[in-house]
C-alpha cells in the first residue's frame, strides 16, 4: 500500500513514502485497504484504546459502514504507520496518540457524532444530509 517515492529534486533526500488515501481508492484496492485497515483496528487499536461502549462514548461493530469513519480510521493508520514504526523518533509516538489518537476517538465517539445511535449489538444507518442540485 504504501511505497517510498525518491524526491527528483535533490537526489540526498530522504525518500518520502506516499500511499493513495482510501476514499480515492476503486475496488478491488479499495476493498483490499479497508481489510489492512480493518486488522489493525481489530487486532491493535480496539483491544489497546477501545475502552467501554457507552451511550457517552459509542462505538459500532460495523464502523466500516460508515464512510467517515473509515476516512478518520484510515487517516489515523497511516500516522501510527509513519510515527510508531521501527525506525520512529523518540517521540513520535507520543505526538501520534497527542495529535492523532485523542483526536480521532474523541471525534468518531462523540455521543452526537458519527456512531451516534449505534449501539454494542448493532448498527445504524444514517440519512446523508439533502442537498438540492445547484442551477437550473
Amino acid at each position: 500500500m504504501t511505497s517510498a517515492v525518491q524526491s527528483t529534486e535533490n537526489p540526498t533526500e530522504e525518500p518520502q513514502r506516499r500511499t493513495t488515501f482510501i476514499l480515492y481508492l476503486d475496488s478491488p484496492e479499495y476493498d483490499n485497504a479497508l481489510f489492512q485497515l480493518t486488522l489493525w483496528v481489530r487486532h491493535l487499536l480496539l483491544p489497546v484504546y477501545g475502552r467501554e461502549v457507552t451511550s457517552t462514548a459509542p462505538w459500532c461493530p460495523q464502523w466500516w459502514e460508515h464512510q467517515e469513519a473509515v476516512a478518520q480510521l484510515y487517516a489515523l493508520w497511516m500516522a501510527w504507520q509513519e510515527l510508531t514504526g521501527p525506525t520512529c523518533a523518540l517521540p513520535e509516538p507520543a505526538i501520534w496518540h497527542r495529535d492523532f489518537l485523542g483526536p480521532t476517538l474523541s471525534t468518531l465517539r462523540d455521543p452526537a457524532g458519527i456512531f451516534a445511535g449505534c449501539k454494542a449489538s448493532g448498527h445504524r444507518p444514517k440519512e446523508v444530509p439533502f442537498m438540492p442540485e445547484l442551477g437550473g
